[in-house]
């Protein structure tokens, strides 16, 4: 209590320098007696020589939230490593955050066309959460990745992530004949004997996986984070002019199984395909189209061959716009030339938007800057799944 006395002595001197004339007040705060929370309150008036200690009823909000223990999290710092195809992504990614450190890697070969490979400054990497910024866009570069995939959680690193925004067997995840070779199956397996770090299994990033099953293809040494893109056309959609218009269209019941729970809000569309002879048409099996902006949504697309006749369905139903949403634009073969713009509301010639992602960065080389295509950047989204 001697130690309170000098204090509440000290704040009797202050009192003295208000002036009596003027109704003034002080007030500070006693947060303990003798290292034991207390919520007390010290108050001085001018004009009198008496010091009030006065005990509120309820704790300010400061301390109700120490209380609680809110305390802000700090971000988890990353290294970041990246392919060739994969630079200009990861430079978006780490202009995200302060938190993500990007680092290369020397990419060479030797004279007989195997990877000749090295990682600077491998010792300083030791102890930290390391990411490895990943494209399978060829089975042409997917060994020389997985080498360094492979090393990188065995120099002493806290956590280790594997960054695959498109998962490129996807599509072949099933047989139909004796014999078939599913190779999605396969390269879950290849990426489940990743080494495990200091810090456990390896944790796998990747966005819209084809099929829903797939995650179960995965072995129990490697954690699979199954993230989407439709987050990023959900804010791109809002952001129209006519967004109170907007309709999504699924040209099939997977594209349905796949994304309605996210896309629940809007009026939807299904599309089925039937084959008549060698033909297969695509007809609207549910919905109304008319005088509705439709936008076709699906995981990736590849030739195209199935959104272009879903586009011409729902322009003889009365769609007054079309557009087309897929996470992975493939497009072997530049198959992306055979979408044209509509010229301003002419949804039988063309569409309004072609929304992609940055995840099959040949095809964003490509398309940049081309009507219909619009890229939409899963930067943020990957910084925000490494912070995980």
């Amino acid at each position: 209590m001697a130690a309170i006395s000098a204090q509440l002595a000290s704040f009797k001197s202050f009192s003295s320098l208000l002036k009596d004339k003027k109704c003034s007040r002080f007030r500070c705060q006693i947060k303990s007696f003798e290292n034991q929370h207390s919520n007390w309150s010290v108050e001085f008036l001018s004009g009198k020589e008496s010091v009030h200690l006065i005990r509120n009823s309820s704790p300010p909000i400061s301390m109700a939230a120490s209380a609680a223990g809110s305390v802000v999290k700090p971000a988890k710092k990353v290294c970041l490593f990246y392919c060739a195809e994969t630079e200009v992504l990861a430079k978006r990614i780490a202009a995200e955050s302060d938190a993500i450190e990007l680092r290369s890697i020397n990419w060479r070969t030797f004279d007989d066309g195997f990877p000749n490979l090295f990682i600077p400054n491998a010792h300083g990497i030791r102890g930290q959460n390391v990411a490895f910024l990943a494209s399978f866009s060829s089975p042409a570069v997917i060994f020389e990745q997985l080498s360094v995939i492979y090393a990188l959680p065995k120099l002493f690193i806290s956590s280790f992530t594997l960054v695959l925004p498109f998962f490129p067997t996807g599509t072949s995840e099933r047989m139909e004949d004796e014999g078939d070779v599913a190779t999605a199956f396969t390269l879950a397996r290849i990426l489940s004997h990743i080494p495990t770090s200091r810090g456990g299994p390896t944790s796998l990033v990747t966005f819209d996986i084809h099929a829903l099953q797939e995650r179960f293809y995965f072995g129990d040494t490697i954690l699979p984070c199954f993230e989407s893109g439709i987050p990023l056309l959900k804010n791109r959609l809002q952001k129209l002019p006519d967004s109170d218009k907007i309709s999504i269209a699924f040209p099939d019941d997977g594209a349905w199984k796949r994304f309605h729970k996210q896309l629940q809000h809007f009026p939807t569309i299904v599309c089925n395909k039937v084959r008549i002879g060698d033909q297969r048409i695509v007809r609207i099996k549910e919905g109304d189209a008319t005088g509705r902006h439709v936008v076709i949504v699906d995981d990736l697309v590849q030739s195209g061959g199935t959104l272009i006749e879903c586009q011409k369905a729902l322009a003889a139903n009365g769609a007054t716009k079309i557009s087309a949403y897929v996470t992975h634009g493939i497009f072997p073969k530049s198959s992306w030339q055979r979408f044209e713009h509509d010229n301003g509301g002419q949804p039988e010639k063309g569409l309004t938007y072609f929304w992609i992602t940055d995840s099959c960065p040949h095809t964003v080389k490509e398309v940049k800057c081309k009507r219909p295509f619009e890229i939409l950047s899963l930067s943020g989204s990957i910084a925000a799944a490494l912070q995980v």
